[in-house]
């Protein structure tokens, strides 16, 4: 944290864009949802007020996850109750379906919904973890929860966050999205414990790298007596990895700056600036001279004569075999 914050302003708002870019998408894919890069860091620019240009028109599942992240940790101080988690929840699933069934939106789940199970895997190799409590309980176990979360602290918040993230996803009152919801909860908490809405590490972004790990322990906790002992000990080792991720998103940041500083006196266009950006950030996928057409909305040949611009000016590099194959990286980067 003390590290971050002796950057600048411009690039201490850099990391947050990344770190809340990185915390959104990696909870949407620990659920198997894989959201737009672009969308999620345009969406968030926009909110926070961040001038980054090109800002990508958003789909509306990508802002709902997104308003939901910022206002946990934005806006961490504000009392959680169930009017809020309706709407964080509401904001998830917008068109009032999970896929292709229609689901009860910003309320518990109805008794007429069945069991509600914790499952992973893919279809017709689904894994159960966890049976949760019956519709008929959720009221009275929400009360009880959100009463907990809003006491005044006996334990350090970082614990909180944690018993909070065990608890709701145990309760699963929603029909859908309740791992994303619990995972906003634990953020919110940790938020309160460093008083602070900046956000340098990603407790989500660590737990997709350990989604195995993660699922495992859940289970084991659920299945096991009151003793949480074990899932605190890996929530907290999981949240030490979070921090050494921090590292990547501060030399990322640093990487991008001393790149624009070298080549200041550079001419380059928007198009290019965007593309380059993109590089900067991590471009997922091969960069060809069609997909710089498409992303810059440009003709072929424009794309074309941008690119050669940059390979002239020793901002580019080819990749991998010519003809048509051709991909293009930052100079210094290529394999």
């Amino acid at each position: 944290m003390g590290r971050m914050e002796a950057l600048g302003f411009a690039l201490r708002e850099e990391a947050v864009l990344r770190t809340l870019t990185e915390d959104v998408l990696k909870s949407s894919e620990i659920e198997g949802e894989i959201l737009d890069r672009e969308q999620v860091r345009s969406s968030i620019a926009r909110r926070l007020g961040m001038d980054i240009g090109g800002l990508e028109p958003v789909d509306r599942n990508v802002e709902g996850v997104v308003e939901m992240m910022l206002d946990a940790t934005q806006h961490y101080d504000a009392p959680l109750t169930a009017q809020r988690l309706f709407g964080w929840h509401a904001a998830l699933f917008p068109t009032g379906r999970s896929g292709m069934h229609r689901i009860t939106v910003g309320n518990w789940r109805p008794e007429a919904a069945g069991p509600m199970q914790v499952i992973s895997g893919p279809m017709g190799r689904e894994r159960i973890h966890f049976e949760a409590p019956v519709a008929t309980r959720l009221s009275a176990e929400m009360r009880g929860f959100l009463q907990s979360y809003e006491r005044k602290p006996e334990i350090d918040l970082v614990l909180r966050a944690a018993i909070a993230h065990l608890w709701f996803v145990t309760i699963h009152p929603f029909e859908d999205g309740n791992g994303r919801i619990a995972r906003a909860i634990a953020d919110m908490a940790l938020a309160r414990s460093e008083q602070s809405p900046q956000r340098f590490y990603s407790m989500s972004a660590q737990i997709r790298t350990e989604r195995n790990a993660y699922y495992d322990i859940l289970e084991e906790t659920q299945h096991g007596d009151l003793d949480i002992t074990g899932w605190l000990r890996w929530f907290l080792e999981c949240l030490a990895r979070a921090f050494t991720g921090a590292e990547t998103i501060l030399e990322a940041v640093l990487s991008k700056d001393r790149f624009w500083a070298a080549h200041a006196a550079t001419p380059i266009n928007e198009r290019q600036k965007k593309l380059v950006g993109m590089l900067l950030d991590g471009f997922e996928g091969k960069l060809t001279s069609s997909k710089w057409a498409n992303i810059a909305k440009c003709s072929q040949d424009t794309a074309l004569r941008d690119i050669d611009d940059l390979l002239g000016k020793k901002i580019l590099a080819k990749e991998a075999a010519g003809g048509r194959s051709t991909s293009y990286v930052l100079a210094g980067t290529a394999a």
